[in-house]
């Protein structure tokens, strides 16, 4: 299912999602600059790999990655998917929360979500790289702000739907969910998506969103 807009119009310029897909973009054409070899390497060097926190004692300098895997990705497509999400919803919660408090509430969800990801991954060798936790987040409070708004939902090959809100988020967490849960009952190897930390980004937005809205912003949409 692709999400192609939102009924809920914002009062105000979205600048800092307008900033933070600017910066994902930039980022991610350093990374191509440096060739398939240097962004493996820059993966593991600001991606996250759980298993360095695992097995040895590191200087608190090097837990930075928890926050800088949030701003690398693998592809394109991997990056467009992630801004255009944030994009679509986050205009809307950043209306809310005003600049300030928006952007400590994505760092906040992506840092939460990476430490579910270790969480769940406490071996893992593969670094996890990309923004989906932090929007996640994003997502997460948007369920609860505007539950009753209408997504106008692409499903190929030529359906489209206007499902509320609460369906559709609702749908893509429990899909993350089910993800989760059959990588830990699966034997081996390690799942290419890391739904736990999307996981932990939607449950983090949901339970912390009202933490950062502006006064009297809160009203069910």
């Amino acid at each position: 299912m692709i999400p192609l807009r939102d009924s809920t119009r914002s009062d105000h310029f979205p600048l800092i999602t307008i900033i933070l897909i600017l910066i994902n973009t930039l980022v991610f054409y350093y990374e191509i600059s440096l060739g398939q070899d240097g962004m493996n390497r820059l993966s593991y060097v600001f991606g996250l790999v759980p298993s360095y926190y695992t097995n040895n004692h590191v200087p608190l300098i090097d837990y930075l990655p928890f926050i800088t895997t949030t701003f690398l990705h693998g592809s394109w497509m991997h990056l467009i998917g992630n801004m255009w999400i944030l994009w679509l919803f986050g205009d809307n919660v950043e209306d809310k929360m005003g600049k300030a408090r928006f952007i400590a509430f994505y760092l906040i969800c992506g840092l939460l979500a990476s430490l579910t990801h270790y969480a769940f991954n406490l071996s893992s060798e593969v670094p996890v790289v990309g923004a989906s936790g932090a929007v996640a987040g994003v997502m997460g409070a948007y369920f609860l702000m505007f539950r009753k708004a209408k997504v106008l939902t692409f499903i190929p090959p030529f359906f489209l739907f206007n499902f509320p809100a609460w369906i559709y988020l609702g749908f893509w967490a429990l899909t993350q969910v089910y993800g989760g849960a059959t990588g830990l009952l699966s034997v081996g190897g390690n799942q290419e998506v890391a739904f736990w930390a999307h996981i932990g980004g939607f449950l983090a937005g949901m339970l912390l969103f009202k933490l950062f809205l502006r006064p009297r912003q809160y009203r069910e949409a």
